[in-house]
């Protein structure tokens, strides 16, 4: 199985705690690449919540060894705890961006504190609790097979289970009128505006072949073969990526037209220039917490910036790039539309058109979010590129 690493060292990280009077050990596993904890306490049905708070808040970790689902219920307990409101009222950001900093703080807490419940999956991926779920299969899927006991924590566990549901039952995608099944830890193609913008995108002539940089899931991809494309390569540097990719050509059964690349953005010189060039980076230049936050935000634009200065490199004579990407960071004042049309011209580039859509997903409507003024002044555009 894929267990985490110190990077560094290459050591697997290993938790210990003390139980019936002896010091046990076991292997640490963490997606997010969340720390070992460095004190662990036994707990179970008797745990008070507001005890298990101050511990986690503390952080020491809580091995359950109670009933499963009482786990679930005082990961829940935690949660309302966590944001329940202070006894001092905060005061409210100044500016969006502000505000973004301060959201992705608290995010980062409760996520920290959430992640000290733990329990340990026996190998086959068995949880030794009563009414514990049957998780073998959603953990395959997201960790491969289970060679060794782990600890991991419970809010990882369940998440897992849920993208493995998302998984099953895929997601509708009704430009290709078909589904798209995406796998834990690859970003699910769930907000349709920016798909229907590459549905109606005119397409450049001839457009025998086109690159999907970042191919994700295979969606957009799939769009392209969808509008008669006979030719994509699509690329991404992650195994994940790539095998959901693989599932959902196959499924689509377009693996005559999809070809399969790992690379770092752009494909080797032998796959030939092309005449579309569609990539749809991370819209928000900030520092991903963890490696499932790599759909969703680009520190520095790195991967932006990597798209657009390699373009016209890549281009046939004729052809064009489709440039994705929200203006989510211009409202927040991540980064300003002043910058990346500088970015487009410093690359050797043009701007043909660009078609605009407004954000349709149910986070426009809760004006309880914090950033809710952004979210719904949100536009997400497709810029014709060619070169200059």
């Amino acid at each position: 199985m894929n267990t985490a690493k110190n990077l560094s060292t290459n050591i697997i990280p290993t938790i210990s705690w003390q139980e019936s009077n002896k010091t046990k050990t076991g292997i640490w596993h963490s997606e997010n690449a969340a720390p070992v904890p460095k004190r662990v306490q036994i707990a179970d049905d008797t745990t008070k919540a507001d005890d298990a708070y101050k511990l986690c808040c503390e952080g020491t970790a809580l091995l359950w060894r109670g009933d499963f689902q009482n786990a679930k219920m005082l990961l829940q307990a935690l949660s309302r705890r966590i944001d329940r409101p202070g006894k001092k009222p905060k005061k409210p950001a100044s500016t969006l961006l502000e505000a973004f900093h301060l959201h992705r703080q608290a995010q980062s807490q409760k996520a920290r504190i959430l992640g000290m419940l733990v329990i340990e999956l026996n190998v086959g991926y068995n949880i030794n609790l009563r009414r514990a779920p049957d998780v073998k299969a959603a953990c395959e899927h997201a960790y491969g097979k289970s060679t060794q006991t782990i600890v991991v924590s419970l809010r990882e566990i369940l998440g897992l289970v849920g993208a493995y549901e998302w998984s099953k039952n895929g997601v509708d995608i009704p430009v290709i009128n078909n589904k798209i099944y995406p796998s834990y830890g690859v970003f699910s193609p769930i907000r349709g505006e920016y798909l229907d913008l590459v549905d109606v995108a005119p397409l450049p002539v001839p457009c025998n072949l086109a690159f999907d940089i970042g191919t994700g899931t295979g969606v957009l991809a799939a769009i392209l073969a969808n509008r008669g494309i006979t030719k994509i390569i699509a690329t991404d540097n992650s195994h994940r990526a790539l095998d959901c990719a693989l599932k959902n050509v196959n499924q689509l059964g377009l693996k005559t037209n999809v070809t399969l690349v790992e690379a770092d953005l752009y494909p080797k010189a032998e796959y030939g220039k092309a005449d579309l060039i569609v990539c749809n980076p991370p819209w928000l230049p900030a520092h991903p917490s963890s490696a499932l936050e790599s759909a969703i935000y680009d520190e520095k634009s790195k991967m932006l910036k990597g798209f657009l200065n390699g373009l016209a490199l890549h281009l046939s004579e004729h052809g064009e790039g489709w440039l994705v990407l929200s203006d989510f960071a211009e409202q927040l004042g991540l980064r300003t539309r002043d910058e990346l049309l500088a970015w487009i011209t410093a690359a050797g580039l043009k701007v043909i058109e660009r078609i605009d859509t407004k954000a349709r997903h149910s986070k426009t409507l809760d004006t309880s979010d914090p950033l809710h003024a952004a979210r719904k002044a949100e536009v997400t555009s497709l810029w014709r590129l060619s070169k200059a």
